[in-house]
């Protein structure tokens, strides 16, 4: 596999070359080309407008990603941690993607050896996780049931209606509004 020249560049001007792309709205590769042949890099635009457009595909996933996100929270709230387990279900998917898509990240970068270890680990972290939320949120549910339970046979110990302990029952479940 090819190794880019792009990708072979000091980190700072790589950074500087990634900006004038944004800047430029991914246009003008000759000027690019020009621009690192005057700080020392003699790089086709062929070769700029190639990492440029890969660049770029990547700045759209990111911002789809986020939008997804975004409107994931939007749409959930957080009701019984909804949006966390949406969030990582959109982290799953990604995951995933990735792995199936792995040679195709950047075919001109041979992928370092330790990314399939570290997805897999992330992916049993959200997993773990998920598992984590599921077990906590039955625990506060069996415990809030069987305070709710002894608090409705003290109020009705006390003489108020069935009604009325089942109302404030549902309240302490958060069945109920208000």
């Amino acid at each position: 596999m090819k190794i880019s020249v792009i990708n072979a560049l000091p980190d700072d001007v790589k950074q500087e070359l990634n900006n004038k792309l944004i800047l430029s709205h991914f246009s003008g590769y000759e000027d690019l080309a020009s621009w690192l042949f005057s700080k020392g890099f003699s790089i086709s635009k062929s070769s700029v407008h190639r990492y440029g457009k890969k660049f770029k595909e990547s700045l759209d996933k990111l911002k789809l990603a986020t939008e997804q996100a975004r409107a994931v929270a939007e749409a959930a709230g957080d009701d019984e941690n909804s949006l966390g387990d949406a969030l990582t279900r959109l982290a799953q998917q990604r995951a995933f993607e990735m792995l199936l898509n792995l040679q195709e990240i950047d075919p001109d970068k041979p992928v370092p050896i330790e990314v399939l270890p570290k997805l897999g680990r992330m992916v049993a972290d959200l997993n773990r996780s998920g598992v984590t939320v599921k077990k906590y949120r039955t625990e506060v549910l069996e415990r809030a049931t069987k305070v709710a339970k002894e608090v409705e046979v003290t109020i009705k110990n006390k003489g108020l209606s069935d009604e009325t302990a089942s109302l404030i029952r549902a309240q302490v479940m958060g069945i109920v509004d208000g």
